[in-house]
């Protein structure tokens, strides 16, 4: 080897430990910085020795794509749980004790006991505050379904303006890809950045990634929608600030097509906005017809059916213990935030509470006997006479109203529970996903600060060759000399 080649050799060998070292410190640096995927110099053999000939980034596609599907999917179950939870919280937790029906046991018990004594006042009244708590038990359910479908139309505008804002710094970095990547320049920052973008993006709606000339990147959405071709596609959304149950909630739209709900309490969501929309538009509403209809059958027990005029044969039902207000008839979507106890019956509203006794008309006690109890005795057999529901309501459609009641406290847990299992098994999945991507892209100090000893070594091997070249320079020009 002549004496220009080892000092050759020697400065591609400091050229090539001070590269790998920058390499190896800059990952060292970004060691705690999820985003950031592993960086390696890549050496390659030349006349003169080994050079690095580019840097190349830890990556791996199919793991990639895995986990944002595992991302969309426990995002988009964390959200329906949450809201299920909520829903389970307006009933009063663990032990339902602020539910419908464990109101609706303690009317019929007391009814019970008035019957069994119908010339106590105090049972009557008993019985007139147990209705109350009833009506106030669906009344505040109501609205506080309708304020979380509020909520829930909230959410999902703030996630549409997130993803349109994701959408568009996306295209920022993928454009910067596209064009390092033609120019033959390092790109591993915008990939980085870009990848960042992709797993935030897939928590707000499921995607796909097609990959295209130039590492530029195309996106879909979980079933097929385009989000992203060289320019994002534009996410409409129009909010809905107040909520009734006669109100239907805006779809969102991807590209002009309308985004899906999730279904079941095993969410087939992909993603935080369509499982916004099933808490609002499905699960929400579902719960509310359980409401509206255990007002329906609670109005229809407690009606009284009056002659009229007397003694024509002519029967027309009235208003009984329970009533509304505010919407057209019983039938009306709603009911449960407006049914009420007949202020007849309210002494506090210059009512008489033994009418429920004697008829709100004061037309069945015509003597005004102090045990006829007939009126009250029909109620409480009416608790165990089954009522025909609505389909909708997504419960056994013939069942007594305290079954149906029930059966309402049934759903939500069965629902929630299955959501609890899944969110379980979800987070689960993306556990390992993450772990088994993070495996391949993150940062090892210990391997780094290996790497670094090495290269020191590199280095000192090199010094001593420059100084042996030194060395021998030095002795021949004392020669010449």
């Amino acid at each position: 080897m002549s004496l220009s080649t080892a000092m050759k050799t020697a400065q591609s060998s400091f050229s090539n430990v001070g590269l790998q070292s920058a390499v190896a410190s800059k990952n060292i640096a970004n060691a705690s910085n999820t985003a950031y995927a592993r960086r390696s110099a890549v050496l390659a053999t030349a006349a003169t020795g080994a050079s690095v000939v580019e840097t190349q980034r830890a990556q791996n596609e199919a793991l990639l794509k895995q986990n944002l599907i595992s991302m969309s999917k426990s995002s988009a179950q964390d959200t329906l749980l949450t809201g299920l939870t909520s829903m389970k919280m307006m009933l009063g937790g663990e032990d339902y004790e602020l539910a419908p029906s464990t109101y609706l046991s303690k009317l019929r018990n007391n009814l019970q006991a008035f019957a069994d004594k119908p010339n106590e006042v105090s049972l009557a009244e008993t019985v007139i505050a147990d209705a109350t708590d009833v009506v106030n038990s669906l009344n505040g359910t109501s609205l506080a379904v309708q304020k979380m479908r509020a909520e829930a139309d909230a959410d999902i505008g703030t996630a549409v303006t997130e993803l349109n804002r994701l959408l568009a710094e996306f295209k920022t970095y993928n454009d910067q890809v596209k064009q390092g990547t033609a120019a033959g320049t390092d790109v591993n920052d915008a990939l980085d950045q870009r990848d960042k973008l992709l797993t935030q993006i897939s928590q707000i709606v499921g995607v796909s990634t097609l990959k295209r000339t130039n590492n530029d990147l195309a996106l879909y959405t979980s079933d097929g929608t385009v989000l992203f071709e060289t320019e994002p596609r534009t996410v409409t959304f129009t909010a809905t600030p107040t909520y009734t149950a006669a109100v239907t909630g805006n779809q969102v739209y991807i590209d002009g097509v309308a985004v899906q709900a999730g279904a079941g309490g095993n969410t087939s969501a992909q993603g935080s906005i369509a499982a916004l929309l099933q808490l609002r538009d499905e699960a929400a509403p579902v719960f509310q017809n359980q409401l509206d209809e255990i007002s329906r059958g609670l109005i229809s027990m407690f009606s009284e059916s009056i002659e009229t005029p007397a003694g024509s044969g002519t029967f027309v039902d009235t208003d009984g213990l329970f009533t509304w207000s505010g919407i057209p008839t019983v039938d009306s979507p709603g009911l449960g935030a407006v049914i009420k106890v007949n202020p007849a019956v309210i002494t506090s509203q210059g009512g008489n509470a033994m009418l429920l006794r004697d008829g709100i008309n004061d037309t069945f006690n015509i003597g005004s006997n102090a045990s006829f109890s007939e009126l009250l005795k029909s109620y409480t057999a009416a608790f165990e006479v089954p009522m025909t529901f609505d389909a909708d309501a997504a419960i056994d459609t013939t069942a007594t109203i305290l079954a149906f009641s029930t059966g309402s406290v049934g759903w939500l847990e069965q629902l929630r529970s299955a959501a609890t299992t899944a969110g379980d098994d979800k987070t689960a999945l993306l556990g390992r996903t993450q772990e088994a991507l993070q495996n391949v892209t993150s940062v090892s100090l210990d391997e780094e600060l290996a790497l670094l000893l090495d290269l020191e070594q590199s280095y000192k091997a090199s010094a001593k060759l420059v100084a042996a070249v030194d060395e021998m320079i030095t002795a021949l020009l004392q020669a010449a000399g």
